[in-house]
């Protein structure tokens, strides 16, 4: 008999427990006639906006568009450098690459995976025109000394929040701690939307009015553009997803911290590599990362065990054949390289149960000896 399968992610039973809400919103969509750029966007724009702590949102076509846009209206573009992290989605660095500028790759705390803040100045060039950091997994980053550098070189700082719905850094949610956030709605976030979706969250209103425009052909009244834009807009019928899913994320939140803990307390003991909370970070738990030497043959196991997992992420962006063209070597950013080789995310979200945590667990001590030989 095959054995009973551990989903890594469920869509199907995640928004089952919106289904009413998201059938009023759908209905309420279909029934306006108006589908872009309309009430429902303005509605979510002000809620997510308020979530976040910030005075203003600006829904976008998707997460890495997000980044785009907050970069372009900064002017930023050919011959510019961006720190960004080593350790990240590629996303990211790509962000950076559309706007002709250069990602300059700073390497992450090893306990974390997110960008060390005291890697940041040395990496600080003539060029360099902001800091683009990333909560990783949902971490919030340790913004305060990565301000205190990039301001006393004045330079900005963005998120990359596009994980990290929710989480808090020193009591302040991510979204407010820079001059600028993205984020992004793809169904599978902790805030996911029924297809793709992103948004911008600041306090600038100059740079909101700057953002407006870029997303929606560079214009602010139809058919006069003050500027070269780009079609990006969060659609009328995801707007109103979203705001039907919103004020059910911090539960489902807080659902993923106990499922984080059970994972916590029941994998103590084994040679792995568990995440690290530091004081003052409340984690989304976008995933759950362990690191392991032997990381294919407990996978292995657990896929034998009918539980699922995946890498994120198997290649560091310096390593892509996307960016050969950087001409960064293996072995130029050491942290980076061995957490490909090493990490694993284990099945997080609010489909699952804490005893679904606890059959993981016991799957994974079934398994030590197996990978803990191969270490």
């Amino acid at each position: 008999m095959s054995p009973r399968k551990t989903s890594f992610l469920d869509l199907q039973a995640i928004n089952a427990a919106h289904g009413p809400a998201l059938s009023a919103a759908f209905e309420r969509v279909l029934a306006s006639g108006w589908y872009i750029m309309g009430k429902e966007l303005e509605g979510f724009e002000r809620a997510f906006a308020e979530y976040c702590g910030a005075k203003h949102c600006i829904g976008v076509g998707n997460g890495l568009d997000a980044l785009h846009l907050i970069l372009k209206a900064h002017g930023i573009g050919p011959g510019d450098e961006v720190i960004v992290p080593s350790n990240t989605y590629i996303a990211t660095w790509l962000a950076v690459s559309h706007t002709g500028a250069r990602p300059v790759p700073v390497e992450p705390l090893p306990e974390t995976h997110n960008i060390d803040p005291q890697r940041i100045e040395a990496a600080i060039t003539p060029n360099t025109r902001a800091v683009l950091v990333v909560h990783l997994y949902g971490q919030a980053c340790d913004m305060d000394p990565i301000l205190r550098v990039a301001r006393a070189h004045g330079l900005k700082v963005f998120e990359d929040a596009a994980q990290a719905h929710g989480a808090r850094y020193r009591g302040r949610r991510v979204g407010s701690l820079s001059d600028a956030a993205g984020f992004s709605f793809y169904p599978g976030k902790n805030l996911g939307a029924l297809g793709d979706g992103g948004a911008i969250v600041t306090s600038d209103p100059d740079l909101a009015g700057r953002l407006r425009e870029l997303r929606n052909y560079g214009s602010s009244i139809k058919y006069h553009n003050k500027v070269q834009g780009y079609n990006s807009r969060l659609d009328e019928l995801q707007a109103a997803l979203l705001q039907a899913k919103l004020p059910l994320l911090d539960a489902e939140n807080a659902h993923r911290a106990q499922l984080a803990q059970a994972y916590h307390d029941g994998l103590q003991g084994l040679d792995l590599g568990l995440p690290h909370v530091p004081q003052g970070h409340e984690p989304a738990w976008h995933v759950y990362v362990v690191r392991c030497r032997a990381r294919e043959a407990l996978q292995q196991s657990l896929r034998d065990a009918g539980i699922e997992t995946l890498i994120h992420y198997p290649v560091a962006p310096h390593l892509q054949p996307a960016y050969a063209a950087l001409g960064i070597p293996r072995g130029s950013l050491p942290v980076a390289e061995q957490l490909q080789d090493e990490v694993l995310s284990l099945p997080m979200g609010p489909h699952l149960t804490v005893d679904d945590i606890g059959r993981v667990c016991q799957a994974i001590h079934t398994a030590r000896q197996v990978f803990e030989e191969r270490a």
